[in-house]
C-alpha cells in the first residue's frame, strides 16, 4: 500500500522547527535538503530540537539529498548520528 501525503512547508527557527506535526508522522519524517547549500547555528539548534522530539515520540527523521558540505557540518556537530540519510 502506498500512502500519498501532501507536501508540508517546514521552517527552521531558533525556537524550534515549525510546521512538522510529529504526532501524525506515522513513524517517519523525511526532510528534503536538495536546495540547502549551507546551514547555520540556529538551524542546527532547531534540528537538534526536532531530533529530541522525534526520539521522544519514536519517529525516525530522514534527511534526503544532503550535500557534502552540509553533511560535514552534521558530522562535526554530532547530529549525523541522530538522523538517517538517503540520497
Amino acid at each position: 500500500m502506498v500512502l500519498r501525503m501532501p507536501m508540508n512547508t517546514v521552517w527552521l527557527k531558533s525556537d524550534g522547527v515549525q510546521g512538522i506535526d510529529l504526532d501524525n508522522a506515522a513513524g517517519e519524517v523525511i526532510l528534503d535538503f536538495s536546495g540547502v547549500e549551507r546551514i547555520d547555528a540556529r538551524a542546527l539548534r532547531a534540528l537538534e530540537s526536532l531530533a529530541s522530539s522525534a526520539e521522544e515520540k519514536a519517529v525516525k527523521v530522514v534527511m534526503r539529498s544532503v550535500g557534502v558540505e552540509v553533511y560535514k557540518v552534521f558530522k562535526l556537530t554530532g547530529l549525523d548520528s541522530r538522523f538517517s540519510f538517503r540520497t
